[in-house]
């Protein structure tokens, strides 16, 4: 089911990811247009579209791949005004895994394929326990981090102020790796719910490349583009 929401108040931690914008599975063209814009009708429709092909898909290989964890994806639309296309994952406090999209995100879509990825990506992340990895990883960087600052004097204030900066790099050590692994997984679930992988990555063709900063959080798009290839040509 597809919900709109003006704020979350539930959340966890969101698995962020770089903006995402997104034509019917590989076996139906699409009317979209490769490079134009789209009705806000025929974006919404398009989206409901995917949802409903994409969703099962991905909640039959969470439960194929996981276990003890909640499977039942809540799909939502965020629809407050003035947000980047963007799509994140994250749990309400029950556990349950959400996945949100922006309005800009999907007015932006240019094919299903694109929507597809999107979705596929964003279920790798809940699969795979990226967001529990990266909490364990930003606790254990605030220990490294304020015991560093003990040992060479730090009064409090310092001690606290290497907790948090390093619960940031714990954060994002390894969520390039989080990035790619869900790329790979994503293009497995766009695969099997009948899309073409290879076509909804494209967006990384379009989207400001990150390169290979220190400390980014999103891997380059080349490499991303690479994984997907991989992954879809052993499919």
């Amino acid at each position: 089911m597809v919900k709109f929401f003006a704020l979350m108040a539930t959340v966890a931690l969101v698995a962020a990811c770089e903006p995402m914008v997104a034509n019917g599975p590989a076996s139906q063209p699409s009317s979209q247009s490769q490079q134009g814009t789209v009705s806000q009708s025929q974006a919404e429709r398009s989206f409901l579209s995917v949802v409903r092909t994409v969703e099962p898909v991905a909640e039959r290989e969470c439960r194929n791949r996981t276990s003890g964890i909640n499977c039942d994806f809540n799909i939502v639309v965020d629809d407050r005004p003035d947000q980047p296309a963007n799509a994140y994952q994250t749990e309400d406090r029950a556990g349950r895994p959400v996945i949100a999209f922006t309005l800009a995100l999907i007015a932006d879509a240019r094919n299903e394929d694109e929507l597809a990825f999107v979705l596929g990506h964003e279920s790798a992340h809940h699969i795979a326990g990226h967001i529990a990895r990266q909490q364990q990883n930003a606790v254990a960087g605030a220990v490294i981090f304020a015991g560093l600052a003990t040992l060479s004097g730090g009064d409090a204030s310092a001690v606290e102020t290497a907790q948090r900066l390093g619960a940031q790099v714990g954060a994002r050590t390894y969520s390039k790796d989080f990035e790619l692994e869900a790329d790979a997984l994503g293009t497995v679930i766009t695969a099997r719910a009948g899309y073409n992988p290879l076509r909804g990555a494209e967006f990384f063709t379009r989207i400001p490349d990150p390169g290979d900063k220190f400390l980014g959080t999103h891997p380059p798009n080349a490499s991303r583009l690479d994984t997907v290839r991989r992954t879809a040509a052993g499919l």
